[in-house]
């Protein structure tokens, strides 16, 4: 047992083992497994390191926004001219990346708090204004004046019209919003603005976002933002909508950081600007909010329902640059790839060509563990034929 175990331990240090290898001369294996092989190198190359970048690491940015509306409005509503400006328009406060731009409105001025007939309540008597039929609170009393069951709310109720049309803020159209971005890598240790280098004061002073002639600009006119996500601004006034803006930062840092720069990109995210207003059921925005003060010791409101444009400010950022993990992750994965052409070729030689018997003889050699004999009686009969080529 000792001199097996001795042996064994031997034949483990001091024996190496290669695979047997068998030249096939045959011209259609031969050209499948070179196509194979181009396949293979075509892939590598064209679509892992130069599609995907595989040679890269990547990492995702964080960010902050900080955005400012800019605008004088003016409306002249049954002879009342009325400006409105940021402070008036914006919802909430400035400095949002998520905030609501006011283009129309209906508004109910001197409401306080008291009873008051109830404009859809119909009635002929008490009985009538018993329940929970309507949402405002019924004190249960009939005014057969005018045939409307009494409520307890903020007096006079609401004026529902028709949304005017056009919409009353019209000239917000022209108001400006000016995004100021900063997004970091930390990976990479690598912060940038949307300010670039070629943005500077005197060019702020001048520019309106344009994709083609000024795509770096960071000021925004409101109607441009409407139209570019391809909605008519005279529709969304009217009854308010939704638009996202998608600040796009791509950046390869294996070239100067000055090539890292944003693109902005607009979307319409309530309704399709493509269908009908029948089928836009989802379009439009609106909400309501009070402005309260104090008249002779009375507390009273002027209530306005807003229609507006909610803008969501969006922000999307990778950074790419060289790292050898990746890539030699990469070719590794590649060079074992490569063998998909051998067991493709040795399938076909195997089990397709009329020789494929002869072929099989040719690279496996089979073996019997016999037990140990003379010299004279070993078996020779594998020693034949072995290196051959085949044709």
């Amino acid at each position: 047992m000792k001199i097996r175990f001795s042996d064994l331990l031997s034949d483990f240090l001091f024996e190496y083992e290669t695979p047997r290898q068998v030249l096939v001369k045959n011209k259609r294996v031969g050209v499948v497994c070179r196509l194979i092989q181009l396949g293979v190198l075509v892939y590598i190359i064209g679509w892992v390191f130069i599609y995907e970048k595989g040679y890269q690491s990547t990492d995702t940015a964080i960010s902050s926004i900080m955005t400012k509306m800019k605008g004088i409005g003016v409306t002249n509503e049954n002879g009342t001219a009325r400006i409105w400006d940021v402070a008036d328009y914006v919802f909430p406060a400035q400095g949002a990346s998520s905030f609501v731009v006011m283009t129309n409105y209906i508004m109910t001025e001197g409401q306080q708090q008291g009873t008051c007939p109830e404009p859809q309540a119909n009635c002929t008597s008490d009985t009538d204004c018993k329940g929970g039929t309507f949402k405002r609170q019924l004190t249960g009393k009939c005014l057969t004046g005018v045939r409307k069951c009494e409520i307890q709310a903020w007096c006079p109720t609401e004026n529902e019209p028709k949304t005017p049309d056009p919409a009353l803020l019209m000239s917000s159209e022209n108001f400006t919003l000016y995004i100021k971005n900063s997004i970091a890598f930390p990976e990479f240790k690598v912060s940038r603005s949307n300010l670039v280098e070629d943005v500077n004061i005197t060019y702020l002073t001048s520019c309106i976002y344009d994709p083609k002639n000024n795509p770096l600009c960071p000021i925004f006119r409101l109607g441009d933002i409407v139209k570019l996500s391809g909605f008519q601004y005279a529709d969304i006034a009217k009854e308010g909508g939704g638009i996202g803006i998608v600040i796009d930062w791509k950046c390869d840092l294996d070239f100067p950081v000055r090539y890292c720069k944003p693109d902005y990109s607009f979307y319409a995210l309530y309704g399709d600007a493509q269908k009908t207003d029948s089928t836009q059921s989802s379009l439009g925005y609106n909400f309501r909010y009070a402005k309260y003060y104090m008249e002779n010791g009375t507390e009273k409101r002027t209530l306005i329902k807003v229609f507006g444009i909610q803008i969501d400010i969006l922000v999307w950022g990778e950074a790419r640059k060289f790292d050898i993990i990746p890539t030699l992750t990469a070719i590794g994965s590649g060079v074992g790839i490569f063998g998909v052409a051998t067991v493709v070729c040795d399938l076909v030689l195997l089990y397709v060509l009329p020789k494929r018997d002869l072929y099989k003889n040719m690279k496996f050699k089979h073996t019997e563990i016999q037990e140990k004999k003379p010299a004279s009686n070993l078996d020779d009969g594998n020693t034949a034929n072995e290196g051959a080529g085949l044709h």
